[in-house]
């Protein structure tokens, strides 16, 4: 086997009609797949290449379980993204990275932004961790450095024993990878078309027992558009006006961080930790959307009367800081002890270019703080028996001056136990349970159970979870006014916690050259949050609300606990190590879901019980990756082309987006000097320029301006 310094991880295959028609290099990888496969010996040559090879197959993870085990020897399934993928394929952001690695993630996009879906449900329902250690926020996908990650761990499926409220449908945990030389410095730079720019400078410092990591990360990017047209509907047909709205709005974000570490001896050792995030979109103030009237001429015919107006007024502000520490005690190699105290601190404001719009509204939208202190221990009680366990106080408020709330708070006290058992050769179970008492929603208990059973290179799992998930503090207290819509949303604070219940199976075989991994799912979610429009009966009994109508609020709507989603699926995943430095692998994901959701008839009044998708979900997604390296002497080669295919998503309130796929070519070329490492690289991003040209307030299927040339520079010293 051709030696070569890493591996490239794939994630998937699968055709869809609608998008791979035109995709002829799909077939052509699939063909050199076989044929490579067919070329492979059943016994490869144990070199130390080979063997580094292997171990990438089955990396160390923790998410888990919470403690450190050999993928392959987990008793819950971990997908893992490694350096190498991240770098390979050129992604500078966790959406990016998972949209384009794994077959978990899908982005929705409309006039509002982009928005995450994970297993079929959104973004609400999974925990973020880095290192461990909850990120918060709304911000949360965006401040996180992508250029010194070791690996990403994702687990599918309910955690809220070991990691809490949110934890419904996955945890997403993002690890990263220190240098421990004396000095380490990198610096990774990425251009692109429309004005998109992403830098990330890491400085780690190692004296002694001392240790410093600092991390500066940059985004910013132009506005774009791909159609710039609205559509109206008059009678039968439809008009198209131009307006200056962006697709993808113009933005510029700076993220410092900073830990410093004493490693005191084997069995103690402190850190400190902070950040600071601010982002500001960059909108164009000059743009102008239309609105649509209908009237009568004199002689009865119907009129159409168009008003532009100005799009924007205003900025939207994010900064984000965050801070914390924490204590490790290991009095022996049984027993460590885990202190994490953590804080992350939100705010989100209107920035009015007009002196009387600052003077007529509150800058302030939302501002939030999110406190976490854990106290962890894993003990080996025997060699047979791992037990975690430990204590966790959570803390959240919420500020806005405009929806007239000061300092709503909630306090939630936890406490957590799992148990890890090997009970005879080859056959391992795990159990645990989480104690939680809320402020607003008293106590609740949510269990996990897991058998696990691995001869050679065969394994086999299955697991239940039950989730739990409380209302957040917006959905209790916020207002939502949509102006262009004319839609006021209310709070309800008689929400009540969202549940769930989580089944998987997962069997995998894996050898020197090759593992594939298949899982099934069954994920039961009730009393989920969703909108309830108000009937007229309801809104003419409330002078409040019906003053809010005669102030011309079309639509007035309520948070409520009216949705039970069903969500059942099949996943997928094979890699193949093969000779000459090829890498080839896929993964695909079939998602069939079922939301009854409460509705109101416009016509009748009444409240009807409606079967759809979930929300934002999609029924099929895969991933495809081919990579090939070589090295000559001091200069090593990479090149990568991705795939991500899915099929159409459903939104309740814009329909179905059409299906969409897009490839990405990569090149890396590595240059190892004595004391430098240079890294240029050069791309394309979608290969064949899939573009969505819907009009504005579409349900776009991707955002992606088009075929696009990307540069990049990665120093290391």
């Amino acid at each position: 086997m051709e030696p070569r310094a890493g591996l490239r991880s794939c994630t998937g295959f699968l055709f869809y009609p609608q998008t791979m028609q035109h995709n002829k290099a799909t077939l052509l990888i699939l063909l050199f797949c076989a044929t490579s496969l067919q070329a492979q010996t059943p016994h490869v040559q144990r070199d130390s290449a080979s063997v580094a090879l292997e171990r990438t197959l089955n990396p160390v993870v923790i998410t888990g379980t919470g403690t450190y085990r050999r993928a392959n020897t987990s008793p819950v399934a971990v997908r893992v993204v490694t350096a190498k993928e991240l770098k390979d394929a050129q992604v500078t952001t966790l959406q990016d990275a998972l949209t384009k690695l794994t077959t978990n993630v899908t982005t929705h996009t409309n006039g509002m932004g982009t928005f995450v879906n994970f297993n079929g449900v959104s973004d609400d329902y999974i925990v973020i961790l880095e290192n461990g250690k909850r990120v918060s926020g709304d911000d949360r996908w965006s401040r996180l450095s992508m250029d010194n990650v070791r690996r990403i761990e994702i687990f599918s499926g309910a955690a809220s024993a070991l990691y809490g409220s949110d934890a419904i449908a996955g945890v997403i945990n993002i690890i990263t990878d220190d240098s421990r030389e004396p000095v380490a410095v990198s610096s990774n730079t990425r251009v692109l078309n429309n004005g998109r720019m992403d830098e990330e400078i890491h400085v780690d410092v190692n004296q002694g027992k001392f240790s410093s990591q600092t991390a500066y990360t940059h985004h910013q990017a132009d506005s774009w558009q791909v159609n710039p047209y609205q559509e109206f509907e008059e009678g039968d047909s439809r008009v198209l006006k131009l307006t200056g709205r962006p697709m993808s709005a113009g933005y510029h974000s700076n993220n410092i961080s900073e830990r410093l570490e004493w490693r005191f001896n084997d069995q103690w050792s402190v850190y400190l930790r902070g950040s600071y995030y601010d982002q500001l979109t960059d909108r164009d103030r000059s743009a102008t959307y239309f609105t649509q009237k209908k009237g009568k001429d004199a002689e009865g015919n119907t009129t159409y009367t168009y008003t532009p107006k100005q799009a924007y007024t205003y900025d939207v502000h994010h900064r984000s800081y965050t801070y914390g520490g924490g204590a490790r005690w290991a009095p022996n190699a049984r027993t460590h002890v885990y202190l994490d105290v953590y804080s992350d601190n939100f705010s989100s404001k209107y920035d009015y270019w007009q002196t009387a719009e600052k003077e007529a509204y509150d800058e302030t939208r939302k501002r939030t703080h999110y406190t976490n202190e854990t106290l962890r221990g894993i003990f080996r009680l025997a060699e047979w028996n791992k037990l975690s366990a430990g204590a966790e106080f959570v803390q959240e408020s919420l500020t806005s001056q405009s929806d007239n709330i000061d300092g709503r708070h909630t306090n939630t006290y936890n406490l957590f136990a799992q148990d890890e058992v090997k009970m005879v050769q080859g056959l391992e179970g795990v159990v645990g349970v989480r104690y939680t008492q809320n402020d607003n929603f008293g106590a609740a208990f949510t269990p996990n159970v897991g058998l696990f059973y691995h001869i050679k290179g065969f394994r086999l799992r299955a697991s239940y979870a039950g989730g739990y998930r409380t209302p957040t503090l917006s959905q209790l207290y916020a207002t939502d006014q949509a102006k262009t819509t004319a839609r006021y949303t209310l709070y309800n604070p008689d929400l009540k916690p969202e549940k769930n219940h989580f089944f998987n199976v997962n069997a995998e075989y894996s050898n020197a050259w090759m593992s594939l991994s298949v899982s099934g799912f069954v994920n039961k979610i009730r009393d989920m949050i969703n909108y309830r429009t108000m009937t007229q009966a309801e809104i003419d009994a409330d002078a409040q609300l019906a003053a809010l109508q005669t102030e011309g609020w079309k639509t007035i709507r309520q948070r409520d606990n009216i949705d039970r989603a069903t969500l059942r699926g099949v996943s997928a995943s094979v890699k193949f190590l093969l000779p000459y430095g090829i890498t080839l692998g896929g993964g695909y994901t079939f998602t069939d879901s079922e939301a009854k959701t409460q509705t109101l008839d416009a016509t009748t009044q009444q409240y009807v019980v409606t079967t759809s998708p979930v929300d934002k979900s999609v029924k099929h997604v895969s991933n495809v990756l081919a990579s090939w390296d070589k090295t000559w002497k001091q200069y090593h080669l990479n090149i990568t082309l991705s795939g991500h295919m899915q099929s159409r998503r459903y939104s309740s309130t814009y329909g179905y987006a059409d299906a969409i796929g897009q490839w990405d070519l990569m090149t890396r070329h590595t240059v190892s000097l004595r004391h430098f490492t240079l890294e240029p690289g050069v791309g394309i991003e979608n290969l064949f320029n899939q573009r969505d040209t819907s009009p504005w307030t579409s349900n776009y299927s991707t955002i992606n301006p088009g075929r696009s040339y990307l540069v990049s520079l990665r120093m290391t010293y």
